[in-house]
């Protein structure tokens, strides 16, 4: 089976949130479970000097429009998976993130940029193909690749079947109707069962309607998105298509994120050995600033600063969890008001809370291993993944219960205890209040020795590898070819009542 798995991102290189650690690890759990995968990302600076003898096997024409002409250029990574480099100096060679300028602001032209790598994508996998190697299945990832399966619906001969992955659907890639003739796409693709929604066109939209399946990365995510408080304007198109929609869980490289071998840690340890974990709390109370001086738990949190991950509950109760005692470690950027009120409550508890703001891999490891408990607050969260490091470093995480947090994380009570499920704690309203109560819960737990040990061990004995997600991506793929033409063709989103 072949298959090309098309993404904006690729860790460590390229970064911008979980959907690059997910497109350098599911295709190495595909590569390993036989499944001849390539991965289509564009051919960024910190990509080509990665590899930097990466070989031109392809020129790409322009496609109509404003899509400049292109070239592929063939890599491979450390587990073994060939990449195709999309080269185009003057879309992907910049300054920021993969979708942002140095300055925090979206590239705007960026209509162009992922409309090129959406072309390439439907190119390759279409009769007229450059590459003597054509997949079967092409798997896109989130809106910047949601424009592959148009193009791939408007090209002759024959052609892969679709998959579209979503990875959070509150960024859909909407720009202006008149961005259809920059793109190259024909008239006939601005419409209701299109790439139209609400006069304007959007990626996602796209994808979600011409693909033969649809995946997201959590059951629970599968189900709330079909709703209107997290369809985003699809939900009426999702529920239309649900026979096509499942979630899949997300993995996590058990490799990078283990306790007993990570190289960012100044103590390795397991469960039989969890005095390693007291040396690495000490290291990050001492990198953080924070007193030695007490008994108290750390409370750590890694994650993009926005309302969504929910730390603007913080603000409110600071006073409080200061007082239980307990003490605070955030990192992470985003909103710039979240993160100076962050850094305000931290400068009223000196000693107490510190908050770093920008991102720094080895500090999120050492986060995650030398907090007691790790928080996820979030409003809504399609998987995570912090969670799951949370549970394999022995740092029972407490989480909000919405998406991949409410399929990972079982609450602490005395039925889930009992069973032997427990591994963590979980709330339901977004709210301080909620929070608060369920901060003092788990500090409650943390002081009983033996039921915190339990919980460790509950959470360090699961396995989140990526050969389970593997599986369960192999046989959508393997259904493909029977389930391909029976796509239902109504993407019936245009009014409120049916989306």
């Amino acid at each position: 089976m072949k298959v090309l798995f098309v993404t904006p991102e690729l860790a460590p290189w390229m970064k911008s949130g979980g959907l690059g650690e997910i497109s350098s690890s599911l295709p190495a759990a595909l590569h390993e479970a036989g499944v001849d995968v390539r991965i289509l990302v564009p051919a960024y600076a910190s990509l080509l000097a990665a590899f930097p003898a990466a070989n031109p096997v392809a020129e790409l024409p322009g496609a109509g429009g404003e899509l400049p002409d292109s070239r592929l250029l063939e890599a491979t990574d450390e587990n073994g998976v060939p990449l195709l480099l999309l080269d185009c100096p003057a879309f992907f060679r910049r300054e920021g993130s993969a979708y942002l300028d140095a300055d925090g602001n979206d590239f705007a032209d960026n209509h162009l940029r992922f409309g090129l790598l959406s072309n390439a994508a439907a190119l390759l996998s279409s009769e007229s193909s450059p590459l003597g190697w054509r997949p079967d299945v092409l798997h896109c990832n989130d809106w910047p690749c949601g424009l592959a399966p148009a193009y791939l619906h408007f090209m002759g001969g024959a052609k892969a079947a679709i998959v579209m992955s979503i990875h959070n659907l509150a960024f859909q890639g909407i720009f202006p109707a008149d961005t259809l003739t920059a793109l190259g796409l024909p008239p006939e693709a601005f419409a209701m069962d299109g790439v139209e929604f609400w006069g304007k066109l959007s990626f996602m939209k796209a994808g979600l309607h011409y693909a033969e399946r649809i995946t997201t990365v959590s059951p629970r995510y599968a189900e709330e998105i079909q709703t209107e408080a997290f369809g985003y304007g699809f939900a009426g198109l999702l529920r239309w298509r649900c026979d096509d929609l499942c979630g899949i869980l997300n993995g996590i490289d058990t490799r990078t994120w283990n306790p007993a071998t990570d190289p960012y840690l100044p103590r390795h340890y397991e469960f039989a050995h969890l005095k390693g974990k007291e040396a690495n709390k000490a290291a990050l109370r001492q990198r953080f600033g924070l007193s030695a001086e007490t008994s108290a738990p750390v409370l750590g949190a890694v994650c993009r600063i926005t309302q969504q991950k929910g730390l603007d509950l913080l603000l409110g109760i600071g006073d409080e969890i200061a007082a239980m005692p307990a003490q605070l470690v955030v990192l992470g950027t985003g909103d710039r008001g979240l993160e100076a009120a962050l850094s305000g409550l931290a400068a009223r508890h000196p000693g107490q809370f510190a908050v770093h703001i920008g991102f720094d891999d080895g500090l999120a490891h050492l986060i995650e291993a030398g907090a007691d408990i790790f928080l996820m607050p979030s409003r809504f969260e399609p998987c995570g993944l912090n969670q799951m490091y949370s549970l394999r470093y022995g740092t029972p995480p407490l989480v909000r219960e919405t998406g991949g947090l409410a399929d990972t994380v079982v609450d602490c009570n005395e039925a889930t205890l009992a069973d032997g499920t427990a591994n963590g704690f979980v709330f339901n309203d977004a709210s301080p209040e909620a929070l608060f109560q369920t901060i003092r819960r788990a500090v409650s737990a943390w002081h009983d020795k033996a039921l915190w040990h339990k919980l460790q061990r509950n959470g360090m004995v699961l396995d989140f590898s990526w050969s389970k997600a593997a599986a369960a991506y192999k046989s959508i793929y393997a259904e493909l070819p029977v389930s391909r033409g029976k796509k239902k063709t109504a993407a019936r989103t245009r009014s409120p009542a049916a989306s």
